[in-house]
């Protein structure tokens, strides 16, 4: 590096440090590089000179001698601009130069540019020399030892750096980039002379065969590419591989799950027909059968055996019933022909518009039974007159305890059979939904005619609707059914003080119907007398939901937005007992076997399970629904069913909760709307009705979770009687006719419908 080189780059350096530099410090390198640059007249005669007595020469050693000299015209030209300036300020700043330079504190990114600038100082300027070419090279051998030789610390590199002017090489450079070694030391020799020129700088060995050697390396890098992208692949495909054994492996022990229920079913199938031939009725009844076209199906081999089935396209078996109801007498065989074969063709369309989902219930069913039969036999051991039990065992006990295990195991290999079919039969029995009766009871004194409760008698010949009228109206189901009528009277009009929330009938005392309102009062009255025999004030807040209790008809349940349950008794007419929550209570209902137990919901988006008997903390605690959980009704005696605002209802099973908690409910119901309103909840023999906020009544079976069968309500002004599309009206409330195929619905204009299963 020149004399100029050196000071322009400490200058410049100094002058942008803003950190620890001051003014003074600016002023203060001024000074140094005016001081500094008295050699410079002298290095631009030699430089001079050096281009005249170059200019003989030919032109390409002209342009190599250009090229190979750092100190170009430009840096010519830049020098004299520089000198120029350090003159005209030469007067004006002495006098503060040399006050900063007394009083300035040391710079060290000076020190650290003039410790690098003697690292780059060649030999022969040192000694005192001009520089020239050759400096120029050695500069150049520096800089490429500092790119091959890296430092971890300053003191490590000032110590190497001070043994390079003695030719002293780390040993790691040595070791690792001998070639660049070499030409680094060749680069640095002491003396000028033997120091390379440029041209043989460009035309050397170490600057050529990089080139291959980067060639070669290049081709190395892309063949560790392409191995390494081999290997990408490798691992793909061997873990896709993997994934799809795992798959290979749960189709095939799902075909062989299939294959050992298929085997399972034709058995049961082959013994009820052995007991068919054996009955002459039911035989007669096959003879009759089989003169008539098939439904659809066509045996390949015989019954006994396990053939492939073929089903027949419809215009075939169009065609094969007019050939064979041809004969006039048989014009009734054929009617039942048709009405049969319409019947196979609308179930198996819906069987196969709900494949896939009948598949998931399928194998739901399936391992959850499986996952029960790993359970071990509990059989409790017989015990003696005197409470301990016996030892003694016979021959006799020891064949029926043999005959008992095999037909535990092969109730356990069938146990599936029985509840997936009753499922799949009820969820195909019935095609749609149709509407019975039409109630409009519209009240012109009142804007709003929402109904908030439906409920059936014990017997299911009255049903009393109560809502935001005020008012509690009891209707005639038959009486309705049988006559066809626009407008249908109530036999029965109880008015009230405030908005009826919910109303529940006496499953014992059929004159009896308890209603909450939204003033949080309870009341039982006396639909004969049309009057309240009692009220029951002890709620703070408005109450959502009542139920009489089955097992104990004197004991009334009531939830309300105060957070508290509370138990009533109709002898009383005081409540006997409290349950208090941290959230309010929207549902309550009894299990109709027990007195002694108890279930609501909460806005806490649980659902609680309590021994009325012990009060304090509840029995099991069922978590799944997302949000408020406005319906709870009891399946059975173990299983209960919810409704939430989360577009769900959910089937769970109380046996399951053993630790008091149970989050994994046995089924999950979508395909209903329900985000803000309540729109009713109500089960009977194994199927559940709910509304949806889409104006339409959804029914589903406990065994799938996909509807089976809806229904649209017309939106109908109840006053001017037109059909009107209205987005905001939605289902209000469902009730079945106790174990019937009938419900009642109704939705938030008061427009009541009777709806069957058909």
């Amino acid at each position: 590096m020149s004399s100029f080189n050196r000071v322009s780059f400490i200058e410049s350096a100094s002058c942008s440090d803003s950190g620890s530099d001051s003014l003074e410090d600016g002023s203060n390198s001024r000074t140094e590089a005016k001081d500094e640059s008295s050699s410079f007249p002298c290095d631009m005669h030699q430089q001079k000179r050096s281009e005249n007595s170059h200019s003989a020469e030919t032109p390409n050693t002209i342009a190599l001698s250009g090229n190979s000299c750092i100190q170009s015209s430009s840096i010519y030209a830049a020098k004299v601009s520089l000198m120029e300036e350090i003159g005209d300020n030469k007067i004006k700043d002495g006098s503060i130069a040399e006050q900063a330079k007394e009083n300035a504190p040391p710079f060290p990114m000076k020190q650290v540019l003039l410790m690098e600038t003697s690292w780059y100082t060649s030999p022969e300027e040192v000694a005192g020399s001009p520089s020239c070419c050759a400096s120029d090279i050695y500069r150049l051998g520096i800089l490429l030892f500092e790119l091959f030789c890296p430092f971890s610390s300053s003191e490590e590199k000032c110590r190497t750096m001070s043994s390079l002017r003695h030719r002293v090489l780390p040993p790691q450079l040595l070791l690792k980039w001998p070639k660049e070694a070499s030409f680094c030391l060749w680069l640095l020799h002491p003396e000028p002379r033997s120091r390379p020129m440029m041209s043989e700088l460009l035309q050397s060995q170490f600057l050529n065969e990089p080139r291959d050697n980067l060639e070669e390396r290049e081709a190395a890098m892309e063949l560790r590419e392409k191995i390494d992208e081999q290997e990408l692949l490798l691992d793909f495909l061997l873990m896709m591989q993997q994934r799809k054994q795992e798959v290979a492996d749960k189709l095939q022990a799902t075909l062989s799950l299939l294959c050992n229920d298929i085997e399972e079913v034709t058995k049961q199938q082959l013994v009820l027909k052995n007991r068919a031939n054996s009955c002459p009725e039911l035989s007669k009844e096959d003879q009759t059968a089989s003169s008539l076209p098939s439904h659809g199906i066509v045996d390949n081999d015989d019954t006994t055996s396990l053939g492939s089935r073929k089903r027949c396209r419809p215009g075939l078996l169009a065609d094969n019933v007019e050939e064979c109801c041809y004969d006039p007498d048989d014009n009734q065989k054929s009617d039942a022909c048709v009405d049969k074969r319409d019947s196979f063709l609308l179930r198996s369309s819906r069987l196969m518009k709900n494949f896939s989902k009948l598949e998931s219930a399928y194998f739901l069913t399936r391992y959850r039974q499986l996952k029960q039969s790993t359970r071990p036999l509990m059989r409790p051991s017989s015990l003696s007159s005197d409470g301990k039990g016996s030892v003694v065992m016979t021959e006799r006990s020891s064949i029926n305890t043999a005959a008992s295990r095999e037909r535990y195991s092969e109730n356990r290999k069938s146990g599936w059979i029985s509840p997936f079919l009753e499922g799949l039969c009820k969820y195909l029995s019935f095609s749609k939904l149709k509407v019975k009766a039409d109630l409009k009871q519209g009240d012109l004194l009142n804007s709003s005619n929402l109904v908030c409760s439906l409920s059936f008698d014990r017997d299911g010949d009255f049903f009393a609707t109560a809502g935001v009228n005020k008012k509690i109206k009891v209707f005639e189901c038959d009486a309705i059914l049988m006559e066809d009528r626009d407008i249908h009277y109530p036999v029965v009009e109880m008015a009230g003080r405030s908005k009826f929330s919910s109303i529940c009938w006496n499953t014992y005392i059929k004159s009896q119907i308890a209603s909450s309102n939204f003033e949080g009062v309870v009341q039982v009255w006396d639909v004969t007398r049309s009057q309240v025999l009692m009220e029951m004030r002890e709620h703070e807040k408005r109450v959502w939901s009542i139920d009489f209790s089955s097992a104990d008809p004197t004991l009334l349940a009531s939830g309300s937005d105060d957070g508290s349950v509370k138990l009533w008794s109709i002898n009383q007419g005081v409540s006997i007992g409290t349950i208090k929550t941290k959230a309010n209570v929207c549902s309550v209902q009894f299990p109709s076997d027990s007195g002694h137990a108890l279930a609501f919901g909460s806005a806490d988006h649980k659902i609680y399970y309590y021994d009325l008997r012990n009060s304090r903390a509840p029995l099991c605690t069922l978590a799944g629904h997302d949000k408020t959980v406005s319906y709870v009704k009891f399946l059975d005696s173990v299983n209960i069913v919810s409704a939430s605002t989360d577009n769900t209802v959910k089937l769970w099973d109380l046996s399951s909760c053993t630790s008091r908690s149970n989050e994994t409910p046995l089924q999950s119901f979508t395909g209903h709307t329900n985000v803000k309103n309540f729109v009713g909840l109500s089960v009977s023999d194994g199927y559940i009705a709910t509304g949806s906020e889409t104006n339409e009544v959804f029914i589903y079976h406990k065994a799938f979770p996909m509807p089976a069968l809806s229904f649209k309500f017309n939106g109908t002004d109840v006053l001017s009687g037109p059909e009107m599309d209205d987005a905001a009206q939605f289902i209000s409330s469902v009730c079945w006719r106790g174990q019937s195929s009938t419900l009642v619905a109704a939705n938030s204009t008061g427009n009541i419908k009777i709806l069957e299963m058909v």
